[in-house]
């Protein structure tokens, strides 16, 4: 009997443990032009539970829920890229992603650089639109 409760408390336990889904907490940096050094935009995001002083938060999460750490890749380095200018704008992400860590500077320089930026919409302005 002492053995049962033991191990009912130890499951008891540990159950909060298993069942904690990674957590999620960035801080963002963002600046209009990189050229021509303004004050910065910065957000902070945490998702589940949802908290922070982005704008986006609940969008953000929903596209970090199913995209993951992944988001943030850098491309390959086999990768060519198009010699395409999105604009200045920089950003700054720093944090966890369902618990693994990411530091990430985004830009808009080419092809790779864009898309990247644009894998997650709701993280930052679109182009520099604020």
């Amino acid at each position: 009997m002492r053995a049962l409760l033991v191990l009912g408390c130890a499951l008891a336990l540990l159950a909060p443990v298993a069942r904690a889904a990674p957590a999620t907490v960035l801080s963002i940096t963002y600046v209009e032009d990189s050229a021509r050094p303004s004050k910065p935009l910065r957000w902070t995001l945490r998702c589940d539970p949802l908290g922070g002083t982005h704008p986006r938060r609940a969008g953000v999460c929903r596209e970090l829920a199913r995209l993951g750490w992944q988001a943030f890749r850098p491309p390959s380095p086999t990768t060519a890229c198009a010699e395409l200018y999105g604009g200045p704008q920089v950003a700054l992400v720093t944090g966890r992603v369902q618990g693994r860590r990411v530091w990430v500077r985004l830009s808009r320089v080419d092809g790779c650089q864009i898309a990247r930026w644009g894998r997650v919409p709701s993280l930052l302005p679109p182009g520099g639109v604020r």
